[in-house]
């Protein structure tokens, strides 16, 4: 056997085993080689030039301590060609996983960026945006929290930044919503351009006379900047739900992470501008900008790539239909983009035993425990004025009972209630009115009684909702809650 840059290590540890013990002397790194993963994955295909990248040691020193360490162990003199140039990067999927961890985890332990960056070089050299997302999915999975992850994302970029940067945004018709996604990002580099202006004119140092020149502009800036929320709104309610169903849920729990530190930055600058706290409000815009152009990137060359490539025209289409009720930030679609809109999978879920509802499916036990834990009474009584149905909730505030339902439900209340009864019922059916509220204190407890007009898309008169809910507690609610408090 010779060795050189090409010499796979699962060649070499199966011929000389002994050399496992070598390696994890000679660096810790090597001490990966233990793990049964390690060796089914990265073992099997990474070559001696490889391992000097993982162990941080030059090849041809590698190459000719391993051919000293034989000839000590077995008397036998091993030819070394250290020019022979190293082999392709490692294509393995399962092995570029533990790799890409492995780079990752170093980084959380402080080892050098450049260190890194050599090692992804040498091992991986192009990354597809799919396996970033896969790789921070699997290093929670194994327990690093969320918020050590999104503590270092930004730097997990820095590490792939080269070969992520020569990659092309992904290509989508006017209309689909990543199109929609990436016309905001380009309104929101237009105002952090804006906003740059102001702050170079303002300097490092600014005083209060100067800040106060720039004020209204910074005012305004900051004000459309803010629109961004419903951009990162359609991210989390539309798109991130979709990829959840492909298994990316980490990735998306840290971004989701990510938009809240800038919504509470945007909050404070909002705040800082109004009451001109300079100059905390001016480092609070440069790192809003900042955060803001990072998420961009991130969007740009991994989220959005990543979804492409997951994502059917079906699942598009639902994350497509939901749009419209959250809102867009500065634009709006720029074509009426049509695929499949999921209604085709969503009906044929919708089988026996289940209810396809406007925003989701649903067995029937479901539909009845979710009523059940509602923690409000509610009785539907249709446009017939019958009563068909309660939920039987633990707690009733007016007692129900099966007896109830068909029964015309102007005999469900005592005579002197029943021309109020008929009135609200009355107009209710003629369109006059949709609601109609009564409060009353029982036993101490603060009631309130509701009823609800119920009309379908024509808005033909279809029945009325009555709702009681105890609200005793709740009108003593003050100031906020933010925090869980159990013990």
């Amino acid at each position: 056997m010779e060795l050189n840059a090409n010499t796979k290590i699962d060649d070499l540890l199966k011929e000389y085993p002994f050399l496992m013990e070598y390696l994890v002397s000679r660096s810790p790194k090597f001490k990966l080689l233990e793990s049964a993963v390690m060796r089914k994955t990265v073992g099997k295909v990474a070559t001696l030039s490889q391992a000097s990248a993982i162990g941080g040691i030059e090849l041809p020193a590698l190459l000719l301590e391993l051919a000293a360490e034989i000839r000590n162990r077995t008397g036998r003199d091993i030819a070394v060609d250290a020019e022979k140039a190293g082999g392709a990067p490692v294509m393995d999927a399962d092995a570029r996983q533990e790799l890409l961890k492995d780079i990752i985890r170093d980084l959380h332990k402080g080892v050098e960026m450049t260190v890194l960056k050599h090692r992804f070089r040498e091992l991986i050299k192009d990354i597809d945006p799919s396996e970033i997302a896969k790789m921070e999915q699997r290093l929670m999975a194994e327990g690093m929290p969320e918020s050590e992850v999104k503590r270092l994302c930004d730097v997990h970029v820095e590490v792939f930044k080269e070969s992520l940067s020569s990659q092309d945004a992904p290509v989508v018709p006017p209309g689909h919503p990543l199109h929609t996604y990436m016309l905001e990002n380009r309104e929101a580099e237009g105002i952090l351009h804006g906003l740059d202006h102001v702050l170079a004119r303002l300097g490092d140092a600014p005083d209060n006379a100067a800040f106060e020149r720039e004020r209204e502009m910074l005012g305004k800036l900051v004000e459309r900047l803010s629109d961004i929320d419903l951009h990162y709104l359609r991210k989390e309610n539309q798109l991130f739900p979709v990829l959840e169903v492909h298994g990316i849920t980490g990735p998306s729990q840290v971004m989701w992470a990510l938009h809240d530190d800038i919504r509470v930055a945007m909050k404070s600058a909002k705040a800082g501008v109004r009451d001109s706290l300079v100059p905390d409000v001016v480092n609070t815009l440069r790192y809003l900008g900042k955060s803001m152009r990072d998420m961009i990137y991130k969007e740009e060359h991994i989220l959005f790539p990543t979804a492409k490539d997951l994502l059917t025209d079906a699942e598009w289409g639902k994350v497509r239909q939901g749009e419209e009720e959250i809102g867009y930030a500065w634009t709006r679609p720029e074509a009426d983009w049509a695929a499949g809109s999921g209604e085709e999978k969503e009906q044929a879920g919708a089988g026996a035993g289940k209810v396809r509802l406007d925003t989701g499916v649903m067995t029937l036990e479901q539909v009845n425990m979710m009523l059940k834990h509602m923690p409000v009474d509610i009785s539907f009584v249709d446009e017939n004025d019958e009563v068909r149905y309660y939920s039987a909730t633990k707690n009733r505030i007016f007692p129900r009972s099966p007896g109830v339902i068909g029964r015309k439900v102007q005999n469900c209340h005592p005579p002197k209630s029943f021309a109020m009864v008929q009135k609200i019922l009355d107009e209710f059916r003629a369109g006059r009115r949709d609601k109609a509220d009564f409060w009353i204190q029982m036993k101490g407890r603060f009631l309130l009684i509701q009823y609800f007009a119920v009309r379908d898309e024509k808005g033909a008169y279809r029945g009325t909702l009555e709702v009681s809910q105890d609200v005793t507690d709740i009108r003593k609610l003050e100031g906020q809650k933010r925090l869980l408090d159990w013990d």
